[in-house]
This record gives C-alpha cells, sequence and structure tokens, in this order.
C-alpha cells in the first residue's frame, strides 16, 4: 500500500484529437468560433428572458436554467481542449483532472433531469392546460429546479467517489481530450469491472429512465393533439419538434457513451465532441430560429437599447 501511495499519479497526459498540427490549427479556430457562440448565444438567451415580462413563464424559465447549464458544461471541458489543442505535450494535474469530471457529470446530469422536467412541462400545458397555473406555479419550478441541481450533485459525487477510490500508480496517458469516468479508470492499478458496471448502471439508469420517460411523454402529448384546433396542434407541435430536438442531440451521445460496458470505439472522440461542444451551441439555435417568441422579444430588446 506504501508502494501505491508513493507512486500515485500526479497528472494525466492527454493524446487529444489527432497529432497532425495543421488539423489541430484548424479544429481550434473551429472550435473556438463555436464555443464563443456557445456563450453569446445561451448568454443572449438568458438575458432576453429576464428582461422581458411576458417570457416570466415556466417554459422560459427552465429554458433559461438550460442556457446557463450548457454554458456551464462547454465552459468545463472546451478550454481545455482549445489549450491542448496548441500545446505539444497536454496535460492536467491529478487534482484538476477528478474537478474537471465531478462538474462534467454535474452539469450533464443536471441537463439530463432539466429536459425531463421541460417535457413533463409542456405535458401538463397541453393535455391539462385548465390546470396549468395551479400544477405548474413559481413554487413547484423553484423546487423541481432545486431538485434537478440536487439530485445532478449526487450523481456526480457517486461517480467521482467511484473513480478516486481506485489507485492509480502506472499509466497516466488518457486517450481522449477531457477527464471522464471510462477512460480515467481503464488507468486503474486494479481491476475496475466492478467499480465500471456500477459506473455504467448509476449513468445509465438516469439516462434510460429519463429518456424513456421523455419518449413517453411526447407520444401522450402528441395523441392528444388530435383533440386540439388547428392552431393548438401547430403551436404545440412547434414547441415540441424544438425541445425533442436538444433531446435527442443530448440523449443520444449520452445513451451511446455511458450505456455500455468498459469498452471503447474509434467514434468515441467524434461523439464526445459532438456531445461538450456542438451540443451546448444547437440549444440557442434551435430554440431562437424555431421561436418567434424569443426572436421578437430579442430584436424587442435591441431596438430599446439602439432607443437608449
Amino acid at each position: 500500500m506504501d508502494g501505491l501511495n508513493h507512486t500515485r499519479v500526479t497528472e494525466f497526459v492527454f493524446l487529444g484529437l489527432t497529432e497532425n498540427w495543421v488539423l489541430e490549427i484548424l479544429l481550434f479556430v473551429t472550435f473556438s468560433i463555436a464555443y464563443v457562440l456557445t456563450l453569446l448565444g445561451n448568454a443572449l438567451i438568458i438575458v432576453t428572458i429576464v428582461f422581458t415580462l411576458h417570457l416570466h413563464t415556466p417554459m422560459y424559465f427552465f429554458l433559461s436554467n438550460l442556457s446557463f447549464i450548457d454554458l456551464c458544461h462547454s465552459s468545463v471541458t472546451v478550454p481545455k481542449m482549445l489549450e491542448g489543442l496548441l500545446l505539444e505535450r497536454k496535460t492536467i494535474s491529478f487534482d484538476n483532472c477528478i474537478a474537471q469530471l465531478f462538474f462534467l457529470h454535474l452539469f450533464a446530469c443536471a441537463e439530463i433531469f432539466l429536459l425531463t422536467i421541460m417535457a413533463y412541462d409542456r405535458y401538463v400545458a397541453i393535455c391539462a392546460p385548465l390546470h396549468y397555473s395551479s400544477v405548474m406555479n413559481i413554487r413547484v419550478c423553484v423546487q423541481l429546479v432545486f431538485a434537478l441541481w440536487l439530485g445532478g450533485t449526487i450523481h456526480s459525487l457517486v461517480q467521482t467517489f467511484l473513480t478516486t477510490r481506485l489507485p492509480y500508480c502506472g499509466p497516466n496517458i488518457i486517450d481522449s481530450y477531457f477527464c471522464d469516468v471510462p477512460p480515467v479508470i481503464k488507468l486503474a492499478c486494479t481491476d475496475t469491472y466492478l467499480t465500471g458496471m456500477l459506473i455504467v448502471s448509476n449513468s445509465g439508469t438516469i439516462s434510460l429512465t429519463c429518456f424513456l420517460a421523455l419518449v413517453t411523454s411526447y407520444i401522450v402529448i402528441l395523441v392528444s393533439l388530435r383533440k386540439q384546433s388547428a392552431e393548438g396542434r401547430r403551436k404545440a407541435l412547434s414547441t415540441c419538434s424544438a425541445h425533442f430536438m436538444v433531446v435527442a442531440f443530448f440523449f443520444g451521445p449520452c445513451i451511446f457513451l455511458y450505456t455500455r460496458p468498459d469498452s471503447s470505439f474509434s467514434v468515441d472522440k467524434v461523439v464526445s465532441v459532438f456531445y461538450t461542444v456542438v451540443t451546448p451551441l444547437l440549444n440557442p439555435l434551435i430554440y431562437t430560429l424555431r421561436n418567434e417568441e424569443v426572436k421578437n422579444a430579442i430584436k424587442h430588446l435591441r431596438q430599446k437599447q439602439v432607443f437608449s
């Protein structure tokens, strides 16, 4: 045991996305632009909702929280990835690696729960509109947001505990561009089969359960739309289709990465890029381009700024 402590790994080395320096420069420019757009897009949605009174509804309250989570989620991995694209040796300290892993799972799990809550919000609004104001009042909305952060924190603590309890005394090369549970535990100096199964069952249960709940809610919504007017169906489908696009873009990579046994595929890095870089950028684009209320509110705020 003393030997293990004495030779404990103090830093990890990332292999990164590619060893081609020309491609690294191209990726740096591309992902830098994507990251800036992600920050600006999500910040714009938050500011628009906060300063537009008629958007102070449960749906937009949850949307502003989604933008905040996406902003934080991308900031956990993208800056370190951009730094690595400019460096020949891409390293991260053990403590910073664990911190990155913790916050990655915190924001990812919080987003999973939030997307599920948003689906429930749409279900109540469309299937029980007369009871919507009493069911989804501000007190309930705040409690749901508190619950999703609590659930995300518990999930992240479990993942972090299962990872840090393992001994790391030998290999320190991570075949990725950020610290995540599956590639990190592969470097442990012990058998990780049981730990890996516990981690997969934890992440997999959350991802699949919430995804099935989402799909079920949308099936019920689609069935109930037959009783709606043509205009009601159009508005409901517009809102739900935007939400379902976000769900598909987010849950697809999550289920692919976290619901399978300890194994890696050549497309893992591509899926990870989509999960950490592309999805947080797509969310504000989907909700602004397909949502007339948000687009009109942004125009109104811009006009007020010009006049002032």
